[in-house]
């Protein structure tokens, strides 16, 4: 698969993205093997954009590297700066993963609840309250269960 083709302002921005980034994979004598190619496939797909460091010391060699990992494994390539390569590929969706955990309901909730003293001169005291899916937080700081649904005779469903 040809590689993506970038403009130069969106490899700015990733250049300047990958620049706190630590490599993830390492290339050492044997070059590029499959394992490396799948190692590096993987990164990709978990992290998007990835540095590569290459433990040679021919240049010639380190930009063919570059280009066959940006050819085989359909990325862009970024940069090619001494031994660090970095390369990018957009991630794949998640929504899958997400679909399973819609059926779920909030989880708990913290407050900080400031309570103010009937004394004029103390400091409020502050109260972490931990609030849970079925329960409200009222006005004045005070944990409710969440107010059921009325339930509806049969007679009134059915004239409705």
């Amino acid at each position: 698969m040809p590689h993506i083709q970038l403009t130069p302002a969106q490899r700015k921005v990733h250049r300047a993205d990958a620049h706190h980034l630590d490599p993830v994979v390492m290339v050492g004598n044997d070059g590029l093997t499959a394992n490396v190619k799948k190692e590096i496939d993987g990164a990709l797909n978990a992290h998007g954009l990835i540095k590569v460091r290459v433990f040679s010391d021919d240049r010639v060699a380190r930009e063919a590297m570059f280009q066959t990992l940006a050819d085989e494994l359909s990325a862009a390539p970024i940069q090619h700066i001494g031994k660090l390569l970095v390369l990018w590929r957009p991630q794949p969706d998640v929504a899958k993963e997400k679909a399973l955990d819609e059926d779920r309901m909030a989880g708990p909730r913290d407050f900080k609840v400031l309570k103010y003293s009937k004394r004029a001169g103390q400091r409020p005291e502050v109260k972490t309250l931990r609030v849970l899916g079925n329960q409200r937080l009222t006005a004045g700081g005070n944990v409710k269960r969440a107010k059921p649904k009325p339930q509806v005779s049969v007679k009134k469903r059915s004239q409705t």
